[in-house]
């Protein structure tokens, strides 16, 4: 006779100091454990690879736990937070000059001790992720895995037609050819123009150096998106913990 998924399997893997599954997503904010446990018994939800069953016991330390094929982080330890850099920030959590720095803006609100994914100069603004998942923020930032990320930039006009075109098909900088992946005049002010592009290169000043090699110098630079997440209408200084469907649209921008 078939065993009915509902019962436990005896032979349930089991780690040490580990929990039963419908715990731990429940924890994660998944639903009630009673919820969870229906997902678990509905086959929708996969441990390290494997179809999850009544009884299964993990460590979220260390499990790779997907809901319906969406990544789920079950370790509470683990803190994704995004923040909208304010112009004059420098991109580091402490500096040694005393400026301004990423950790004077978060204050006692996040326990676990984050860093900063990738960098934003100075003068530039906008969303930066912070976190202290090392594994997800090395794929975040190596060009290997295509991470788009957005801005929008205030430059000098008139913006000629074929300007996308030239930044798609790639400028030759000092330091090697780069190029676009998207580009589109968003407004024209009198002499200055907003345009939007997206790229995956990660090289300092990319954005700046690519348009002042074609002649439109940036005045102001805003990263608006990096790969799923956006900035939204986050107010410059502020930070908000990502949802657990932005956590799992990271993870799948980057194949997990």
């Amino acid at each position: 006779m078939p065993r009915d998924d509902r019962t436990p399997r005896p032979d349930a893997p089991a780690y040490e100091g580990a929990e039963r599954l419908q715990k731990v997503l429940a924890a994660a904010g998944v639903g009630s454990r009673r919820a969870c446990e229906d997902l678990i018994f509905r086959r929708r939800v996969t441990v390290d690879g494997r179809v999850a069953h009544l009884g299964d016991k993990v460590d979220p330390a260390t499990a790779v736990i997907h809901v319906d094929g969406e990544r789920l982080v079950a370790d509470t330890r683990l803190v994704y937070l995004a923040m909208n850099k304010p112009r004059g920030v420098v991109s580091t959590m402490a500096d040694e000059k005393g400026r301004t720095a990423l950790a004077d803006f978060l204050g006692n609100r996040v326990e676990q001790r984050v860093y900063h994914i990738g960098r934003l100069d100075a003068d530039s603004e906008g969303l930066l992720l912070l976190s202290n998942d090392g594994t997800l923020a090395h794929k975040l930032m190596h060009p290997s895995y295509g991470v788009q990320k957005t801005y929008l930039c205030e430059v000098s006009g008139p913006i000629p037609r074929n300007l996308g075109k030239k930044l798609m098909a790639g400028v030759e900088l000092e330091d090697g050819p780069a190029k676009v992946d998207s580009f589109r005049v968003v407004d024209t002010l009198g002499r200055s123009a907003q345009v939007e592009l997206s790229l995956h290169e990660g090289r300092k000043h990319i954005v700046r150096r690519l348009l002042g090699e074609v002649g439109h110098p940036v005045s102001r630079l805003v990263r608006t998106a990096i790969g799923p997440i956006r900035l939204g209408d986050l107010r410059a200084g502020r930070t908000r913990r990502l949802t657990n469907a932005e956590v799992a649209a990271l993870f799948k921008a980057v194949g997990d």
